[in-house]
């Protein structure tokens, strides 16, 4: 964990004032665009060179500037609901990295709590009326702390993921067989977590139940189906995210049989690690490297196939990949390659056709009972998907499927969020749980994995009766034709 200074609430309702007040000196001054003293001229490349924002590409202060302290944002942030702070709001936390970039606040250690402390959820950016990109702001500032993605364990999987993904698996699956002898378990009851300073391993074993010994990856290279060798067409490529390439393998499975059900024949694409985790982590070189080498397979298959559409099963990994052109504003070969295939990227949620799909079978309903959806944070606000999962469920589920109150409330996964802020990340989930427990839903749809691991470990403790499922696993139930489902 981080050691940090940090902002009090009431340091910073003297900096805010202090910032009102010389707003009009700062306009004066004719501020230009690419003024930083955040970080030094060597460390830039630590740094997105610009943000591409609703409003247009800017630099990381132009983009802090167009938030005008309205606070819009406020009521949807949940770290400021919860807690009423305003250093971890949306609009604190993007005048804070304001004050730095102006120089005006000197050591980015006072503003760790700020920073770290963002679900990056998003919902902040949905609220503004400029769309002011809070989490890529937040991100910056994050780049420019001390020893940020320097962490031996954030290192290794990185470069591990990157160069040598088969050894990643295999030891991957040596954890997951030690998880099966129930040593970690035994280790969290004694604290064992705790004396190395690393609790969050205990929440982060605990969080997950079944582990598969073999990946998606695995099981979709030797499907002669989904190679593309000898095809002269394809409708779609599927992109294993590692979610439910490592963890819910499933999913993936029921994606690929869900997209040959509704939309024909397609492939595997091979891919690597969308970067999200080195993107997300303080490693944006490795990020690039990512879709780099992405992008390569998908031109590959481009060359021979033509367009077609990389579907994705995680909303997490759908989004990033769909922001690929952000990584290279400063590559001018790379940008536009970038922007042609972050084009291609469709979520799962947005891609099934709603009208190819039946009534679900009465046995299958009701094993699923009360359905209700909740808008994984980077579907909703990362992407603008909401109504398309939603025209879905409701063609299956009929009077079964009923709204969730504030369904884009963050459920407090944010990948390694509930692990590194469990206290605040609980807090988020409680009133996820409340929501759903006020519907008395059954099963609750979500898009993203972390979302699936957060939102199951919750009803697990509060109400077991429950289940969180993907909402590929759901369709794939309702419309497998042993099920009764299938075309229309």
């Amino acid at each position: 964990m981080l050691q940090h200074k940090t902002y009090t609430d009431e340091t910073f309702d003297k900096g805010r004032k202090d910032m009102d007040s010389t707003v009009v000196t700062a306009v004066s001054s004719h501020i230009p665009s690419e003024t930083n003293e955040l970080y030094l001229h060597e460390q830039a490349q630590r740094h997105l060179h610009s943000l591409l924002t609703d409003l247009g590409e800017r630099g990381l202060y132009d983009a802090a500037a167009q938030c005008n302290r309205c606070g819009y944002c406020e009521t949807s942030c949940p770290t400021y609901m919860l807690t009423g702070r305003e250093p971890i709001s949306a609009r604190g936390r993007n005048q804070l990295v304001r004050l730095l970039v102006e120089g005006r606040a000197k050591d980015p250690s006072i503003a760790a709590e700020s920073l770290s402390t963002c679900l990056l959820c998003g919902a902040c950016s949905s609220a503004c009326y400029a769309k002011v990109p809070t989490p890529d702001i937040v991100l910056e500032g994050r780049r420019a702390l001390d020893g940020y993605g320097d962490n031996f364990f954030a290192r290794a999987a990185v470069k591990t993921l990157l160069d040598a993904p088969r050894l990643f698996a295999f030891w991957l699956k040596l954890g997951y067989l030690v998880k099966k002898t129930g040593l970690p378990r035994l280790a969290a009851k004694l604290g064992i977590y705790d004396f190395l300073g690393m609790p969050g391993l205990a929440e982060a074993e605990g969080a997950v139940g079944h582990v598969p010994l073999r990946f998606a990856a695995e099981i979709l290279r030797k499907d002669p189906a989904l190679h593309p060798q000898g095809r002269t067409s394809v409708n779609w490529a599927y992109f294993a995210a590692c979610g439910p390439n490592y963890l819910f393998t499933d999913v993936a499975l029921a994606t690929v049989r869900l997209l040959r059900r509704y939309s024909g024949e397609g492939i595997f694409i091979e891919n690597q690690c969308c970067g999200l985790l080195a993107h997300n982590y303080g490693r944006l070189e490795d990020a690039r490297e990512f879709a780099r080498r992405n992008i390569l397979r998908y031109e590959e298959l481009k060359a021979v196939f033509g367009d077609f559409p990389v579907i994705a099963d995680c909303s997490s990994c759908a989004a990033f990949m769909k922001s690929y052109e952000q990584l290279f504003t400063a590559d001018a070969d790379w940008r536009p390659r970038a922007a042609a295939f972050a084009a291609a990227v469709k979520d799962i949620l947005e891609f099934v056709p709603a009208d190819k799909l039946p009534h679900a079978a009465q046995a299958e309903l009701e094993k699923a009972g009360k359905v209700t959806y909740h808008d994984s944070c980077r579907a909703c606000h990362g992407q603008g998907i909401r109504q398309e999962p939603r025209t879905a469920l409701r063609r299956l589920a009929g009077k079964r499927y009923t709204e969730l109150p504030e369904s884009d409330w963050c459920c407090g996964g944010a990948g390694a969020f509930a692990f590194t802020q469990p206290e605040l990340s609980s807090r988020v989930l409680d009133r996820k749980l409340r929501n759903i427990a006020s519907v008395q839903a059954d099963t609750v749809v979500v898009g993203a994995t972390s979302c699936l691991i957060q939102i199951n470990h919750g009803l697990k403790a509060a109400f077991p009766s429950a289940r969180a499922v993907h909402y590929s696993s759901l369709l794939d139930e309702l419309t497998a034709p042993e099920a009764g489902g299938g075309h229309s």
